[in-house]
Protein backbone atom coordinates (compact mmCIF):
# COMPACT_ATOMS: atom_id res chain seq x y z
CA UNK A 1 0.00 0.00 0.00
CA UNK A 2 1.34 3.83 -0.90
CA UNK A 3 1.73 6.47 1.17
CA UNK A 4 -1.24 8.05 -0.29
CA UNK A 5 -3.19 5.25 0.00
CA UNK A 6 -2.28 4.22 3.92
CA UNK A 7 -3.19 8.04 4.64
CA UNK A 8 -6.61 7.76 3.13
CA UNK A 9 -7.35 4.96 5.20
CA UNK A 10 -6.60 6.32 8.64
CA UNK A 11 -9.96 8.56 8.45
CA UNK A 12 -12.14 5.56 8.15
CA UNK A 13 -10.06 3.94 10.76
CA UNK A 14 -10.08 6.54 13.21
CA UNK A 15 -14.15 6.66 13.10
CA UNK A 16 -14.46 3.02 13.49
CA UNK A 17 -11.99 3.03 16.64
CA UNK A 18 -14.35 6.01 18.24
CA UNK A 19 -17.55 3.96 16.98
CA UNK A 20 -16.15 1.03 18.52
CA UNK A 21 -15.39 2.19 22.13
CA UNK A 22 -18.84 3.96 22.02
CA UNK A 23 -16.68 7.71 22.30
CA UNK A 24 -18.73 10.99 20.89
CA UNK A 25 -16.66 13.33 18.65
CA UNK A 26 -17.48 16.13 21.84
CA UNK A 27 -15.55 13.04 24.44
CA UNK A 28 -12.57 12.90 22.13
CA UNK A 29 -12.33 16.73 21.82
CA UNK A 30 -12.45 16.93 25.56
CA UNK A 31 -9.56 14.23 25.62
CA UNK A 32 -7.41 15.57 23.16
CA UNK A 33 -7.95 19.21 23.00
CA UNK A 34 -8.55 18.60 19.20
CA UNK A 35 -11.56 21.15 18.18
CA UNK A 36 -14.66 18.53 17.09
CA UNK A 37 -15.06 20.04 13.68
CA UNK A 38 -11.21 19.06 12.98
CA UNK A 39 -12.00 15.70 14.54
CA UNK A 40 -14.56 15.10 12.04
CA UNK A 41 -13.11 16.53 9.30
CA UNK A 42 -9.79 13.95 9.93
CA UNK A 43 -12.59 11.22 9.83
CA UNK A 44 -14.00 12.29 6.97
CA UNK A 45 -10.83 12.23 4.68
CA UNK A 46 -11.30 15.77 4.60
CA UNK A 47 -8.47 16.88 6.67
CA UNK A 48 -4.82 14.99 6.04
CA UNK A 49 -3.77 13.45 9.53
CA UNK A 50 -0.47 14.70 11.22
CA UNK A 51 1.74 13.67 13.85
CA UNK A 52 0.21 16.74 15.89
CA UNK A 53 -3.34 15.35 15.59
CA UNK A 54 -2.21 11.55 15.73
CA UNK A 55 -0.38 11.68 18.93
CA UNK A 56 -3.10 12.88 21.51
CA UNK A 57 -5.54 11.15 19.59
CA UNK A 58 -3.59 7.88 19.92
CA UNK A 59 -2.85 8.44 23.66
CA UNK A 60 -6.43 8.91 24.14
CA UNK A 61 -7.49 5.52 22.61
CA UNK A 62 -4.32 4.09 24.90
CA UNK A 63 -3.00 2.36 21.15
CA UNK A 64 0.15 2.84 19.39
CA UNK A 65 0.32 4.94 16.31
CA UNK A 66 0.96 1.85 14.11
CA UNK A 67 -2.09 0.66 15.11
CA UNK A 68 -3.73 4.31 14.16
CA UNK A 69 -2.06 4.21 10.95
CA UNK A 70 -2.38 0.72 10.25
CA UNK A 71 0.42 -1.88 9.20
CA UNK A 72 2.68 -1.85 6.11
CA UNK A 73 1.30 -5.05 4.10
CA UNK A 74 3.90 -6.25 2.45
CA UNK A 75 4.88 -9.50 0.64
CA UNK A 76 3.90 -12.22 3.32
CA UNK A 77 5.45 -15.01 1.29
CA UNK A 78 8.83 -16.25 3.10
CA UNK A 79 11.80 -16.61 0.72
CA UNK A 80 13.30 -19.83 1.96
CA UNK A 81 17.28 -20.80 0.60
CA UNK A 82 17.25 -23.94 1.71
CA UNK A 83 21.12 -24.66 3.33
CA UNK A 84 22.70 -28.03 3.32
CA UNK A 85 25.56 -29.03 5.76
CA UNK A 86 26.34 -32.73 5.19
CA UNK A 87 23.14 -34.90 5.72
CA UNK A 88 21.26 -31.98 7.09
CA UNK A 89 19.43 -29.67 5.49
CA UNK A 90 17.87 -26.31 6.78
CA UNK A 91 15.32 -24.05 5.41
CA UNK A 92 14.55 -21.23 7.07
CA UNK A 93 10.77 -20.20 8.12
CA UNK A 94 11.21 -16.92 9.62
CA UNK A 95 12.93 -13.67 7.90
CA UNK A 96 12.64 -11.29 10.92
CA UNK A 97 15.94 -10.79 12.94
CA UNK A 98 15.12 -11.80 16.37
CA UNK A 99 16.05 -14.00 19.16
CA UNK A 100 13.58 -16.16 18.29
CA UNK A 101 14.24 -18.49 14.53
CA UNK A 102 11.75 -21.37 12.83
CA UNK A 103 13.11 -24.05 10.68
CA UNK A 104 12.57 -27.16 8.63
CA UNK A 105 15.04 -29.71 9.14
CA UNK A 106 15.67 -32.78 6.79
CA UNK A 107 17.76 -35.40 8.19
CA UNK A 108 19.34 -38.16 5.95
CA UNK A 109 21.02 -40.89 7.02
CA UNK A 110 24.33 -41.32 6.89
CA UNK A 111 27.50 -43.43 8.35
CA UNK A 112 29.04 -40.90 10.12
CA UNK A 113 29.60 -42.14 14.28
CA UNK A 114 26.68 -39.65 16.52
CA UNK A 115 29.04 -36.56 17.88
CA UNK A 116 26.82 -34.36 20.67
CA UNK A 117 27.84 -30.85 20.33
CA UNK A 118 27.10 -27.99 22.49
CA UNK A 119 26.03 -24.34 21.90
CA UNK A 120 24.06 -21.46 23.69
CA UNK A 121 20.18 -21.37 23.27
CA UNK A 122 17.31 -23.00 23.89
CA UNK A 123 15.66 -25.81 21.16
CA UNK A 124 12.05 -26.52 20.44
CA UNK A 125 11.13 -29.28 17.93
CA UNK A 126 8.18 -31.42 16.46
CA UNK A 127 8.75 -34.27 14.62
CA UNK A 128 6.79 -34.05 11.01
CA UNK A 129 7.49 -37.54 9.52
CA UNK A 130 10.27 -39.95 9.84
CA UNK A 131 11.27 -41.64 12.67
CA UNK A 132 14.40 -39.83 14.73
CA UNK A 133 17.15 -40.97 17.03
CA UNK A 134 18.16 -38.44 19.80
CA UNK A 135 21.05 -37.85 21.63
CA UNK A 136 20.66 -35.74 24.46
CA UNK A 137 23.43 -35.99 27.32
CA UNK A 138 23.01 -39.53 28.71
CA UNK A 139 19.75 -40.31 27.15
CA UNK A 140 19.22 -41.81 23.89
CA UNK A 141 15.44 -41.51 22.21
CA UNK A 142 13.76 -42.71 19.33
CA UNK A 143 10.39 -40.06 18.43
CA UNK A 144 7.98 -40.57 15.84
CA UNK A 145 6.10 -38.16 14.00
CA UNK A 146 3.92 -35.92 15.99
CA UNK A 147 6.35 -35.97 18.76
CA UNK A 148 7.61 -32.73 20.23
CA UNK A 149 10.87 -32.32 22.68
CA UNK A 150 12.45 -29.13 24.32
CA UNK A 151 15.94 -28.70 26.13
CA UNK A 152 18.77 -26.33 26.85
CA UNK A 153 21.08 -26.80 23.68
CA UNK A 154 24.00 -26.65 26.59
CA UNK A 155 23.56 -30.09 26.84
CA UNK A 156 25.61 -31.94 24.67
CA UNK A 157 22.79 -33.51 21.71
CA UNK A 158 22.57 -34.81 18.87
CA UNK A 159 19.90 -35.47 15.97
CA UNK A 160 19.55 -37.78 13.06
CA UNK A 161 17.91 -40.64 11.63
CA UNK A 162 16.52 -43.36 13.69
CA UNK A 163 16.60 -45.92 10.33
CA UNK A 164 17.49 -45.51 6.63
CA UNK A 165 14.83 -42.98 5.67
CA UNK A 166 15.41 -39.17 5.58
CA UNK A 167 13.63 -37.58 9.09
CA UNK A 168 11.65 -33.99 8.77
CA UNK A 169 11.16 -32.18 11.76
CA UNK A 170 9.94 -28.14 12.78
CA UNK A 171 12.15 -26.42 15.09
CA UNK A 172 11.95 -23.44 16.89
CA UNK A 173 15.65 -21.82 18.39
CA UNK A 174 16.23 -19.34 20.46
CA UNK A 175 19.89 -17.96 20.82
CA UNK A 176 18.95 -16.31 24.65
CA UNK A 177 17.30 -19.46 25.58
CA UNK A 178 14.14 -18.65 25.41
CA UNK A 179 11.79 -21.69 26.20
CA UNK A 180 8.71 -22.55 24.19
CA UNK A 181 6.54 -24.50 26.39
CA UNK A 182 3.98 -27.83 24.78
CA UNK A 183 1.17 -27.74 26.23
CA UNK A 184 0.20 -32.20 26.36
CA UNK A 185 -0.86 -34.77 28.91
CA UNK A 186 0.78 -36.70 30.12
CA UNK A 187 0.70 -40.43 29.73
CA UNK A 188 -2.13 -41.90 32.20
CA UNK A 189 -2.03 -38.88 34.51
CA UNK A 190 -4.44 -36.59 32.88
CA UNK A 191 -1.70 -33.44 34.10
CA UNK A 192 -0.48 -30.81 31.77
CA UNK A 193 2.82 -29.68 31.44
CA UNK A 194 3.40 -25.76 31.15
Amino acid sequence: MDLTARLAAIGPRLKALRQDRDITLQDLSDDTGISVSTLSRLESGLRRATLDLLLPIATAYRVTLDELVGPEVGDPRVTARPRTVGSMTVIPLTRQPGNLQAYKVILTPDDALPEPRTHEGFEWFYVLSGRLRLILGDRELTMRAGEAAEFDTRIPHWLGPADDRPVELLTLFGKQGERIHLRASSRGAGSTRS
